[in-house]
């Protein structure tokens, strides 16, 4: 079995390529371009685009099955006796730019193309008429043969330029990427208790099936679904992800809407019980750390803070631990810096850490341990340990 590598790992691998790069461009012909291998919805391309926004760099998205040998040489035209290249106009022109050019699905493309994209992957250069500037990298992705997917096998000589790297689902790290842009609490919830759902390729792979990209549109769905009927909208998350995981999930949101509003609950509004279902549990956590840091002003922020703690001190210490992972992240690192400083500075984040600090070190412990490579499902099973 092939290693794989998080997307944690693959933007740490990706962002040394930049910075030796960006600090040596005389390299720019000796670094390898990378190859993403991962199976359908992994966020192969998603990795890579955010990482561009992050870093302030372009980025091009070549989808190579799409195209035709001239779209990467150019269009030949005559003159007089000789014939000159036009050449498309979205490869980088200015020396001074960054960036990254994705071909993206690159063994969905047939032997013809992969040959005509040879020389600009491997050499960086269209012959004599174009050079891609020394700091843009130049990345690949694509899908596997035992995917079901559209799979041609590269040539050993393409293969060989590459630096590869397998992806694999891991949903400890979708859950804080789902945390971190806001997305709908009810489908972290639901994928903490039922983690078995969040990836699949079983079944009919001609329709909706499980996986982190149509786990993200349901719960995009999810914001707006009261423009939608009932019937409407599980027919699309019928739709997304597949009969099997969408019964249990409209059966955990039916649950899950049983709750007390949680920003009553924040406000101090109405009083806290724990429910007894080990669903509403995970839904309850969820939904406290997502509505946490939507405070109106600052003197609401210090009650829905206060009000935090107190619910945090009647949860199990796996629950509670949930939560507050869950308050830390953010979208970056200055916005998850400013929460922890928040939370570690309140007054009553003693007295919780006295309760709870042994299962949070724990669990931080496991999520940052990059080690043993595994998918962490710890705090799911530690919670469920505690029922």
């Amino acid at each position: 079995m092939s290693q794989t590598a998080s997307l944690t790992q693959t933007q740490e691998i990706i962002k040394h390529q930049l910075q030796l790069l960006w600090q040596h461009p005389e390299m720019a012909a000796q670094l390898p371009p990378i190859m993403l291998w991962g199976p359908p919805g992994v966020g192969k391309s998603t990795v890579i685009r955010e990482l561009c926004k992050e870093q302030g760099v372009d980025f091009i998205d070549v989808r190579l099955a799409q195209r035709e040998p001239v779209d990467l040489r150019g269009l030949p035209v005559p003159e007089g006796d000789e014939v000159r290249w036009l050449l498309s106009s979205e490869w980088p022109r200015d020396p001074n730019s960054r960036g990254i050019i994705l071909f993206d699905e690159l063994t969905a493309a047939d032997r013809m193309l992969q040959v005509a994209a040879y020389e600009f992957i491997l050499d960086r250069r269209l012959g004599d008429l174009y050079k891609v500037p020394d700091g843009w990298l130049i990345c690949a992705a694509g899908n596997r043969s035992e995917d079901r997917a559209v799979a041609m096998t590269l040539s050993s000589a393409l293969a060989n330029r590459f630096c590869h790297l397998e992806l694999a689902p891991n949903l400890d790290e979708w859950v804080r990427w789902a945390s971190s842009q806001a997305l709908n609490p009810s489908v972290t919830a639901f994928l903490r208790f039922r983690p078995q759902a969040f990836f699949s390729m079983q079944g009919n792979l001609e329709r909706g099936w499980p996986s982190p990209r149509s786990w993200e549109r349901v719960a995009r769905l999810m914001t707006h679904k009261q423009l939608l009927s009932q019937d409407s909208f599980a027919l699309m998350v019928h739709g997304l992800v597949g009969e099997a995981s969408a019964t249990e999930f409209l059966a955990f949101c039916r649950w899950a809407d049983e709750l007390p509003d949680i920003q009553a609950l924040l406000k101090g509004d109405i009083s806290f019980q724990l429910p007894e279902r080990a669903d509403q549990r995970f839904a309850l956590c969820a939904a406290l750390g997502y509505h946490l840091w939507r405070a109106e002003d600052e003197k609401q922020q210090r009650i829905y803070l206060e009000h935090f703690f107190r619910i945090g001190l009647k949860l199990p210490s796996d629950f509670a631990t949930m939560a507050m992972m869950d308050a830390m992240d953010g979208k970056d690192e200055a916005e998850q810096l400013a929460r922890a400083e928040a939370i570690f500075s309140h007054g009553q984040f003693d007295a919780w850490s006295k309760l709870h600090g042994q299962v949070l070190a724990r669990a931080q412990q496991h999520c940052f341990d990059k080690e043993d490579g595994q998918t962490s499902e710890a705090l799911p099973q530690m919670a469920g340990n505690s029922l």
